[in-house]
């Protein structure tokens, strides 16, 4: 029987951020997927500005950057009749709009990219494994049993056909949308699987000539009377800037699974293209389901679940992998602490607290943006008929000079403009708000979102919020607030009469058995607010201090210099690691 710490099952996003966390911070783990190598399909591949900053805090944000598509080639989202064809529409996608960009600039010291599941996958395995996880391929969960004490997990070879055991202390199941580990441990789910069924087809093809000029992550084709996504439309999806792209399109989940074959999913791809002496290079096919599922709860005893496992959707709004890699997060520094005998088993209660909420945010925004699409349909006046000659006749009268044809061409333009709400929905990725026990408010009433929280942020220094980026200087470079922070550990933030407050972290770092580190900010101190930015977005004064915890997140916060502060830090610590 093998032994470890921590059992991970499952190698996608999830795990394998899990497994780099976790590493990183001194966790002895063993991760274990049935595959016998990671994602062979670029499915999820917006990575917005949250994961970044998680990438970002182990190391690996210059890395991700080598193999993401930058933000400035995937945001002019196109509407048209083919690639070849009759544009309809654009609108500027995930921060290109002129206030979203500065929004997102000012939001955080990172940029949204588009970056494919195959090479994202690698890259968070590879620092798993090279920071110290045991990953073993080509081994298949089966079963556990728990117990006080820790967990027993039945796994198969399936190399060698070898049934063995591995006993860990806790378990994650990061095993996807059909997990078998949520199963397992009975977790309460709410919606339906198999709502929508939808077709993948991966191809190579040079379009540069079709696209360059109008870069983007994805080009949405309307084809009234085609077979194409039952209704006439299909999506081209960059995954390669201009030569590797996917083409997703949907089908009755009532009826029958169609069957793909090179040959039509060849035709498909140049009737989506508009010019079928393209050479076109079918590389994979593949079927899926859109879900509409998320859990109640993400734990049961000493196993996790995390990603697609509690939180299941169609890939609208690009929130997959994102809240995935968020999960892991929030979780693994948790789990470090409680195995280091820092905090208490208490502490982990909050994982299902502080994630459930957002888990089924993201799902019913993504289902909910599938919906959103049909008035682009209606302002074409598609709904009104179910004849094709007469859908493509409504499309062109967009074009007369009459009152139909400028209502026409206004329904468009607004119901264009209103898809912001899935490919610009700034506040839906980084708007997340704590409520648990290691959040600590001392009563206080958290503020009210003074604009559309779905889709601007809204920075905030109360806790439970996300520590506000600003730019902050030492030793001439520039620095990140975000990056003063994080790294598995707790961090204060004060100022100028702050001293107190960073004498109180160093003894209770000895006291506690925890990782403090103290950090003042102003004139002559640790840091430099050259720009005020960090003063502005505060919300205490320079001896007030605000507590950071391991994931960016505010735990705590306090105005003003208390007669004891040791004992008030102490209290707060105390109650947030459970003890």
């Amino acid at each position: 029987m093998l032994e470890t710490e921590v059992l991970i099952v499952g190698s996608g996003p999830a795990g394998s951020s899990a497994a780099a966390l976790l590493s990183s911070y001194g966790v002895d783990n063993i991760l274990v997927t049935k595959y016998r190598w990671l994602a062979d399909t670029p499915r999820a591949h917006i990575t917005n500005q949250r994961t970044m900053e998680v990438l970002r805090d182990l190391g690996l944000e210059a890395e991700a950057m080598l193999y993401a598509t930058p933000n400035r080639l995937m945001g002019t989202n196109v509407f048209c009749t083919s690639l070849a064809g009759e544009e309809l529409g654009r609108m500027r996608s995930w921060g290109s709009d002129h206030f979203s960009y500065a929004r997102h600039r000012i939001a955080s010291p990172t940029e949204m990219v588009d970056l494919p599941q195959t090479y994202l996958e690698p890259i968070l395995f590879g620092a798993a494994c090279a920071r110290g996880t045991k990953a073993r391929l080509s081994t298949e969960y089966l079963g556990l049993v728990q117990d006080e004490d820790g967990v027993t997990a039945t796994v198969r070879d399936r190399v060698t056909g070898e049934t063995y055991q591995i006993r860990a202390r806790y378990l994650i199941g990061a095993d996807g949308g059909r997990s078998q580990v949520a199963e397992d441990i009975g977790l309460p789910m709410d919606g339906k699987m198999g709502v929508g069924g939808s077709i993948n087809i991966v191809f190579k093809a040079d379009l540069s000539r079709f696209v360059a000029h109008r870069p983007s992550a994805l080009y949405w084709v309307l084809q009234p009377g085609s077979d194409v996504g039952g209704i006439g439309m299909g999506l081209v999806r960059m995954v390669r800037p201009w030569n590797e792209w996917l083409i997703v399109w949907g089908y009755d989940i009532n009826d029958k699974q169609p069957e793909i074959t090179d040959a039509y999913a060849r035709e498909v791809a140049h009737s989506l293209i508009g010019d079928d002496t393209i050479p076109v290079e079918i590389t994979s096919v593949s079927a899926w389901t859109v879900n509409h599922m998320s859990a109640r709860k993400y734990s049961s005893g000493r196993v996790f679940c995390m990603g697609d496992a509690v939180h299941r959707h169609p890939p609208s709004n690009g929130l997959g992998s994102n809240t995935s890699i968020q999960d892991a997060f929030n979780l693994a520094w948790k789990l470090a602490m409680v195995l280091k005998g820092a905090a208490t088993p208490a502490l982990l209660d909050s994982y299902t607290a502080e994630r459930a909420p957002i888990g089924k945010q993201i799902v019913n925004r993504a289902n909910k943006s599938i919906g959103e699409t049909a008035p682009i349909f209606k302002s074409l006046g598609l709904l009104d008929t179910n004849d094709p000659e007469a859908m493509i006749a409504n499309m062109e009268s967009r074009k007369e000079n009459t009152q139909e044809g400028r209502e026409r061409r206004k329904a468009l333009r607004d119901a264009i403009a209103f898809k912001r709400y899935e490919f610009d929905a700034h506040g839906v990725e980084m708007n997340q708000r704590y409520d648990s026990s290691a959040i600590i408010t001392d009563g206080a009433v958290r503020p009210d979102f003074t604009d559309d929280p779905e889709l601007v942020y809204q920075q905030s220094a109360f806790p439970g919020a996300r520590l506000p980026h600003a730019w902050i200087e030492k030793d001439g470079r520039d620095f990140s607030t975000l990056d003063a922070t994080g790294h598995g550990r707790f961090t204060i933030l004060t100022g100028i009469g702050g001293a107190p407050w960073i004498e109180s972290a160093r003894t209770l770092a000895g006291e506690l058995g925890i990782e403090i580190h103290a950090v003042s900010i102003g004139p002559d101190q640790d840091y430099e607010d050259n720009y005020g930015d960090w003063a502005r977005a505060r919300e205490v004064e320079d001896h007030g201090v605000v507590l950071v915890r391991p994931d960016h997140f505010i735990a705590w916060r306090s105005t003003n210099l208390p007669a004891d502060p040791t004992a008030e830090l102490r209290r707060i610590l105390m109650a947030v690691l459970g003890r």
